[in-house]
């Protein structure tokens, strides 16, 4: 069963930084967007951090030498082309000697708007035994999450998996309890809505997080 990690429920600044990403009126300023799921992304590094495994390291100074606990790997981090490049890059900012994959993945809508997830294309380097950082901002149905971490699985086992999304549905969440049945699954969120519309889209939500970072597409 996975284990669900809201960061929105604690008071902190990462809240004012969410509340950012959701305002009309500030995210018209697409580099504001942008940076702010970076921001975002820094502080679930952070948060991640603590639950990782640390060793003493000895670090020479100017004055003597200081014992300093160090992680003892740094994780793997992946992202879902596009939207989650933002994300993925403040995760990066912290755990900055990652490996990094990138995955494409995107809903094919039909033309009564239904849709079907496809993942095309997946470049990592083996990830078995690894601690797996999957990052998209919105978790709205929760298939993309799904697919992609089973295509991950194919090049290997990691021995820890944390998911990193903003902003969730209920829906998402309950989705990815049911069809990822591994024990090693973390999931860090930012808030969660109740709701869903019939074109899944998360409300309140934020709106597309692709298009308000880097522009609409056809």
């Amino acid at each position: 069963m996975a284990t669900i990690i809201n960061l929105g429920e604690t008071n902190s600044v990462f809240n004012h930084f969410v509340a950012e990403l959701r305002s009309v009126s500030i995210q018209t300023d697409r580099m504001r967007f942008r940076r702010n799921l970076e921001r975002v992304g820094e502080i679930f590094a952070y948060e991640i951090s603590k639950s990782l495994e640390y060793q003493p390291v000895e670090v020479t100074t100017p004055l003597g030498v200081a014992t300093i606990m160090q992680l003892v790997e740094q994780p793997l981090l992946a992202t879902i082309l596009r939207a989650g490049l933002p994300l993925h890059q403040g995760l990066l900012n912290y755990f900055d000697q990652a490996d990094n994959a990138f995955i494409t993945a995107y809903r094919k809508y039909q033309k009564n708007e239904d849709f079907t997830i496809r993942v095309e294309y997946i470049s990592s380097p083996p990830i078995n035994d690894k601690i797996l950082i999957l990052s998209d901002p919105m978790l709205a149905t929760g298939a993309s999450i799904v697919k992609t971490v089973k295509g991950l699985l194919t090049h290997g086992m990691p021995k820890e998996i944390h998911i990193v999304s903003v902003l969730a549905s209920n829906e998402g969440i309950e989705f990815i309890k049911r069809n990822l049945s591994l024990h090693n699954l973390t999931v860090w969120l930012g808030g969660i809505d109740d709701e869903l519309t019939a074109q899944a889209y998360i409300v309140p939500g934020l709106g597309d997080a692709g298009d308000l970072a880097f522009g609409q597409k056809d």
